[in-house]
């Protein structure tokens, strides 16, 4: 029988490298006590140290964040500055290193690691700048954490979430004509999907947003202003959003902790969304309304 060419194809699945949300965001900092005070005013909560190097975890919820000060043998990847730098998300997928292989065999760049006594090897390839993208599929019952992490004494390793947060997505600054280049990396390394133009979400509607192929989580990718060059260097993953299912009481409740919101007549907070001061240079959060997930 002869088969008309791809008539009976069969197209790779939806979500290729099973995602299923993100594990953790890390920060990268020479000044991790005073980005420790601004996420414990955002809800987050030192719950751990790492058992070798400068690095602390937060948490809130379900949400993850990791800062980094560790400057030894961070030549791979982003040295601590005084101001905090998005320098690696971590992906939960069904298998790691099948995930890694499959990025790898479609183009990725692999990281390097340097793994120390008792740490774990995570497989990583290149993202925006100089961050990361890890791969994680140690996140229930055992995690990576019960390896690389001592808890903090009489902490409570599960803070609940402040105003029912939880991590909405990313927002990712690009260079000029630079956007169809980067839809097309996160589509074919990891499987995400444009969203239509007209489909926004918060008070912040630029650029494109891509949706992860588990539908938990997004990407924002934001070009330059018109009339402005930007150079390679420019581009790096710039802040995190954060959704809440009502985003005027998440505002109440985080102004009654001191964080500041912008308000100007371009930019306030609504009930889609809003937007914090800026901290230690160039740090700042959004808030997003979505009552999808908690």
């Amino acid at each position: 029988m002869t088969l008309t060419p791809n008539r009976e194809a069969i197209a790779e699945g939806a979500n290729p490298l099973g995602l299923e949300g993100i594990e953790f965001i890390e920060y990268a900092t020479s000044k991790p006590q005073a980005l420790g005070q601004v996420l414990e005013s955002m809800g987050f909560r030192p719950i751990a140290r790492h058992r070798s190097r400068e690095v602390l975890l937060y948490r809130q919820g379900s949400m993850n964040v990791i800062v980094n000060a560790h400057d030894a043998g961070m030549s791979h990847s982003v040295a601590p500055t005084e101001t905090p730098v998005i320098a690696a998300l971590a992906f939960r997928v069904r298998d790691a290193a099948a995930a890694y292989k499959r990025a790898l065999d479609r183009g990725a760049w692999a990281v390097p690691t340097h793994v120390e006594v008792m740490e774990l090897n995570i497989p990583a390839v290149h993202g925006v700048g100089s961050s990361r993208i890890y791969f994680v599929d140690r996140f229930r019952e055992f995690s990576i954490y019960d390896v690389d992490f001592v808890p903090i004494p009489t902490v409570d390793p599960h803070p609940p979430a402040l105003a029912g947060m939880h991590l909405f997505g990313v927002v990712q600054y690009i260079g000029n004509d630079r956007i169809e280049d980067w839809t097309e990396f996160y589509h074919e390394l990891f499987g995400f999907e444009a969203l239509p133009h007209g489909e926004r979400f918060g008070i912040l509607p630029k650029g494109r947003i891509l949706r992860s192929p588990c539908h938990s989580f997004f990407l924002q990718l934001i070009e330059p202003e018109p009339g402005v060059l930007a150079v390679e260097e420019d581009e790096r993953l710039q802040r995190i959003a954060f959704g809440t299912p009502n985003v005027p009481q998440a505002v109440e409740a985080l102004r009654a902790r001191g964080v500041e919101f912008i308000t100007s007549e371009g930019v306030h907070v609504t009930e889609r969304g809003g937007l914090t001061r800026t901290w230690l240079g160039s740090l700042s959060f959004e808030l997003v309304r979505d009552g999808s997930a908690s």
